[in-house]
């Protein structure tokens, strides 16, 4: 499978996946995870009384990770296409906060693919995480993913 096989298989149309309910347990653990517990995530009481935003919020490195799981989810991916690996991101920017309790989703669109060598093809799709019920989303992002295909593993 070459390049322009690809973006046929992948279309041009943007792809959208289901909503993913980003709630203070999800915020909790990902402060464990990386001991970042600043309280605009993780002290309700304080973030609803003093906070910017009236109540805590998601890391944005936390959103950011969904990024893979939402991605095989919207179905920016045929199944059995080969290996995916993360290779980047570009012009990666946070532009709305993630309240506690809210939905986000991605939209994701073809950008461009690049071939690297036989069977490896550089694959760049623009990325945004929408907030349910906001105009802005919450970031948005140049990702670029590697692709080992099947048919070069053999």
């Amino acid at each position: 499978m070459n390049a322009h096989v690809l973006a046929d298989t992948l279309g041009d149309a943007p792809t959208v996946s289901d909503w993913v309910s980003v709630d203070q347990k999800m915020i909790d653990s990902f402060a464990d995870c990386t001991n970042d517990h600043q309280w605009i995530h993780v002290d309700r009481a304080r973030a609803r009384d003093e906070g910017p935003f009236g109540s805590t919020v998601a890391h944005g490195f936390l959103t950011l990770s969904l990024l893979s799981s939402l991605s095989y989810d919207c179905g920016a991916w045929p199944e059995r296409l080969g290996t995916i690996i993360n290779y980047g991101l570009d012009r990666l920017r946070f532009l709305a906060p993630v309240k506690a309790g809210s939905r986000v989703r991605l939209r994701a669109k073809l950008k461009d693919i690049e071939e690297k060598a036989p069977g490896r093809l550089l694959v760049r799709h623009h990325s945004e995480v929408e907030i349910e019920g906001e105009e802005t989303p919450a970031l948005v992002a140049e990702t670029v993913i590697l692709l080992i295909l099947d048919e070069a593993k053999a």
